[in-house]
């Protein structure tokens, strides 16, 4: 498989470098996080003359007599080499038993650089702090995001290229495959696999169909207002009563898995969050096509799904906005800084444009507003609001 090296992901490693937090690579499925790993390792080996690398791969055959803790915290303990920076590469650590207890005793040393991969069912953001003792860094990967799927093909042409990539998405390990179909078949698999493999182990689920139908349900939706209980109406039958917690229980697993991201909604005149209804979306729009198909396809849904994750991976917090009962697709936050976002697949038509415009222009501050969309035009401002192109915004610095 071609590689690329995704800079972003390898400078936050090479940042926190000596550092004495364990440094935990997170994200869902065949993202990238074992050849993160990998890039960094190489990193490693051609900057620092004076690195001793232990690097564990437990998807390989060879170290599984590590797969409980104690051999292997004796393995890294036998392989440490006086004299020189110790770097621990653990690559798809939940697979030893007791893990944290290797990883906490060679944190307590202080003796290691500590840098791991796992599952992401089981090494969940929201436990990290209960798992290990020590600090921890996380580095959360995504999916190719398109200025990478760019950088994969060589292409110039990149509203050309946006339009495959809205078909295609970052799972990189589907552009082996020439044919659509085989494409998504190998896309399907992963999610299946995160689903049954990761989350029915982590949680023992009692009712993996029903599992199902709730993603089923996001997927259908999403963009749309959710929330567990008006997923519960919609899902409940004649032949089966499910109960809202049940489904909201479910909802979280996913969004542990990173499977789907929640955005809540945020009061932009009461500067409050609202607890009521959030929308979801998917961690790579494709797993939408190849789970339900490409009939009836929505592309604005689609590329509004895209700037979510966008804005994610760029660090930003991500809300929905209420303004006078109209909504703004998102409020992005990152720091001191403010955008003011709405998506539309198409604002040619003169109502459209108006649509999405006007809830900006209610909008009192003077942060940056933005409508992005599929114009294939340079970007141009009216009355103070930012239009551009969905290809340039997604490959802009």
């Amino acid at each position: 498989m071609k590689l690329i090296e995704r800079e972003k992901y390898l400078d936050k490693l090479v940042h926190v470098i000596g550092t004495p937090d364990i440094k935990v690579i997170t994200g869902v499925r065949r993202c990238g996080k074992s050849k993160l790993l990998e890039a960094f390792k190489g990193y490693i080996e051609k900057n620092i003359p004076d690195s001793h690398i232990i690097h564990i791969n437990f998807n390989l055959p060879e170290y599984e007599h590590l797969l409980t803790f104690r051999p292997l915290y004796d393995y890294i303990r036998s392989q440490y080499a006086d004299g020189k920076r110790n770097f621990v590469l653990i690559d798809e650590v939940q697979m030893c038993d007791g893990f944290e207890k290797a990883i906490n005793g060679l944190h307590a040393a202080e003796k290691y650089d500590l840098y791991i991969t796992g599952s992401n069912a089981f090494l969940l953001s929201s436990d990290l702090a209960t798992l290990f003792t020590g600090r921890t860094f996380e580095i959360k990967m995504f999916p190719f995001s398109f200025a990478e799927y760019l950088q994969y093909f060589g292409t110039t042409d990149k509203y050309a290229a946006f339009d495959n990539y809205m078909l295609e998405g970052g799972m990189a390990g589907s552009y082996l495959y020439s044919d659509a179909e085989a494409k998504y078949d190998y896309i399907a698999e992963v999610f299946d696999t995160l689903i049954v493999r990761d989350i029915q182990s982590k949680y023992r689920i009692r009712n993996p169909q029903l599992l199902y139908r709730i993603v089923d349900f996001l997927m259908d939706n999403i963009s749309n207002l959710s929330s567990a209980r008006n997923i519960t109406s919609a899902l409940n039958g004649a032949m089966e009563k499910i109960h809202h917690t049940t489904v909201g229980a479910y909802i979280q697993y996913l969004c542990n898995a990173f499977a789907f991201y929640r955005v809540r909604r945020y009061d932009i005149k009461g500067k409050k969050y609202l607890s009521a209804n959030d929308k979801y979306y998917l961690c790579d729009h494709t797993f939408r096509y190849a789970k339900l198909g490409t009939k009836n396809m929505d592309y604005g849904r689609m590329l509004e799904n895209i700037i979510a994750i966008e804005l994610l991976r760029r660090g930003y917090e991500v809300y929905v906005g209420v303004l006078y009962k109209k909504e703004i697709d998102f409020v992005a936050i990152r720091r001191s800084e403010k955008l003011y976002i709405q998506v539309a697949d198409n604002i040619s038509d003169e109502k459209t444009f108006e649509r999405e415009v006007s809830p900006l222009l209610k909008i009192p501050d003077a942060y940056p507003k933005l409508v992005i969309a599929r114009t294939r035009h340079s970007v141009y401002q009216y009355e103070g609001v930012r239009i551009v192109d969905a290809a340039d915004f997604l490959t802009e610095s």
